[in-house]
């Protein structure tokens, strides 16, 4: 029986609409959620993706706005944008698009974000504090990937995740947010990498699967077993002659095949990324609220 379809599209509505009476009590007490975005340089998918993000903020009243850099700007100016950010009011939050270009270096940059407008959860001092289990921000893709699996019906508690993928966007954060002794979490993690021998040996004592390698139908059928919830983070861009566009969309997995065996499974699009765009906001209103506590 082919598996049930975890639509990342009406959960990531649900939980925009959760958002709407939280957005009117500050607006009552005059505050108004502000969201900046930095963008450097014209990545065709960060530009989708901060599109979206910016028609998702409009809907719910959220204030926002890119702050545009060619791809040529310096280190030093990407960090002069991210300090001017953190000392203006009218934002709460915001977040540096990556990918940078090559000459710059990601880690500085993101260090440089004030920890209480970190509404990507990326700053050292907020994945410092998700690894301890104290409040704070959690990156966006993380939160979304655990309110997908809690929302549908699959909680991870108890259960056996393999996350494909070490980085420190995805597999790495979302390890220390599913390993927590809490609701939504209590699982036993397993990272698997490009280190990792034998992958599908691993793969295949999954209950709960997260691929994140950001590598195309790399998660094959021959690699889960019968029954396995399967989250797709991959977004990889592949040829299609019949788009306008010239090019689609796949996951890292092979979902034909493995939706096959899976008992439920995210497509692509339409599963992971609506849920981090959702997610993002649930921060940013946070943050308007005082932040985590």
């Amino acid at each position: 029986m082919p598996a049930a379809i975890i639509d990342g599209n009406a959960v990531a509505r649900q939980v925009r609409a959760e958002l709407v009476p939280r957005i009117r009590s500050l607006q009552q007490r005059g505050v108004e959620p502000g969201l900046a975005v930095v963008l450097v340089g014209e990545h065709p998918a960060s530009v989708t993706y901060v599109r979206g993000k910016m028609r998702d903020s409009e809907e719910l009243g959220i204030k926002s706005e890119t702050f545009r850099l060619p791809a040529t700007a310096t280190q030093q100016e990407i960090i002069d944008t991210v300090e001017r950010i953190n000392a203006d009011p009218t934002w709460d939050g915001f977040i540096v698009q990556t990918p940078l270009p090559a000459h710059v270096d990601t880690e500085t940059v993101l260090a440089a974000v004030a920890p209480k407008k970190d509404v990507d959860g990326l700053h050292p001092w907020s994945q410092g504090r998700l690894l301890r289990g104290l409040p704070t921000f959690v990156p966006a893709t993380p939160s979304g990937v655990q309110q997908l699996l809690v929302r549908s019906g699959h909680s991870p508690e108890g259960k056996h995740v393999v996350i494909c993928g070490r980085s420190g966007l995805v597999g790495k954060p979302l390890a220390a947010l599913l390993v927590q002794k809490a609701p939504g979490a209590n699982a036993t993690v397993t990272i698997c990498h490009t280190g990792t021998s034998d992958l599908a040996s691993m793969t295949r004592q999954a209950d709960i699967l997260v691929a994140a390698m950001g590598s195309v139908r790399s998660v094959t059928a021959d690699m889960v077993r019968e029954g396995v919830v399967v989250i797709d983070v991959g977004t990889n861009a592949v040829p299609d002659a019949t788009k306008k566009s010239g090019q689609r969309l796949v996951g890292d997995v092979d979902f034909q095949a493995v939706s096959e065996k899976a008992s439920a499974i995210t497509p692509v699009p339409g599963g992971v990324g609506p849920m981090t765009r959702a997610m993002l906001l649930v921060n940013t209103v946070l943050a308007a609220e005082g932040g985590p506590r």
